[in-house]
């Protein structure tokens, strides 16, 4: 008779699951091992710390692979040399890529800017005033002319007139040549003149210093109705 074969072994648990159900730490009081999720000490009853939450998975992944857990202490203060550490890390990294700088100020004097107000010029008005200006006055009468005392000359002898005559007579001769557009018309009394006869008074024209001007003044006088007018030196 032929013997059934022997059902199949169940499956060995794997290895994470058997460290799993080993113990996830030593009793604090008689270090008795207790498992994950245990809340009691199987031997002396004591109530094993709660094993739940990061650090609770951290402490069994330690079992796991360590022989000796210090405690649950050991992860803060990990924690904080962690923090600790990458604090100075990071202080160095920056203090060693900052490099100092120095902010240079420029100053510049200021000059006081001085302001000069012009005052301004006053206004000038310019009024333009109408000036009559007065007539011209008349020309003077043309009056005889002395002989200039003690000087010598030329002149253009109009006429004689006796001195038994008059001065009066030989004046209006001298006026009548003046009338008619002869200039520095005079009488002269021939006695006191060395040059002259004596005891006439001689009417004459101009006062010159040349016998040419003298002649030329006499045909002058020609032109205008003394055909007998002479040029002659007078002599003081």
């Amino acid at each position: 008779m032929a013997i059934p074969p022997s059902p199949p072994e169940d499956p060995a648990a794997p290895p994470e699951a058997a460290s799993e159900a080993e113990a996830a730490g030593d009793c604090p009081r008689c270090g008795t091992p207790y498992e994950a999720g245990q809340e009691y000490c199987l031997q002396c009853g004591l109530r094993l710390p709660v094993q739940q939450g990061l650090v609770a998975t951290l402490g069994s992944a330690w079992r796991r692979r360590l022989p000796w857990y210090p405690g649950d202490w050991i992860w803060p203060v990990l924690l904080g040399l962690v923090i600790a550490a990458g604090g100075a890390a990071a202080a160095i990294v920056y203090s060693t890529g900052q490099k100092p700088t120095r902010t240079i100020v420029a100053t510049t004097p200021v000059h006081p800017t001085t302001i000069t107000t012009t005052p301004p010029e006053p206004s000038t008005s310019t009024t333009t005033s109408t000036t009559t200006k007065p007539p011209p006055p008349p020309p003077p009468k043309r009056g005889l002319v002395p002989w200039p005392a003690g000087q010598s000359g030329y002149t253009a002898v109009l006429t004689s007139v006796p001195a038994g005559g008059g001065r009066a007579a030989a004046v209006a001769q001298a006026r009548k040549a003046l009338a008619a557009g002869l200039t520095q018309v005079g009488v002269l009394d021939s006695s006191q003149y060395t040059s002259l006869h004596p005891g006439y008074y001689v009417v004459f024209s101009g006062i010159y210093e040349t016998s040419a001007d003298a002649q030329t003044a006499a045909s002058r006088a020609h032109s205008r109705g003394y055909s007998a007018a002479y040029p002659r030196r007078i002599t003081p």
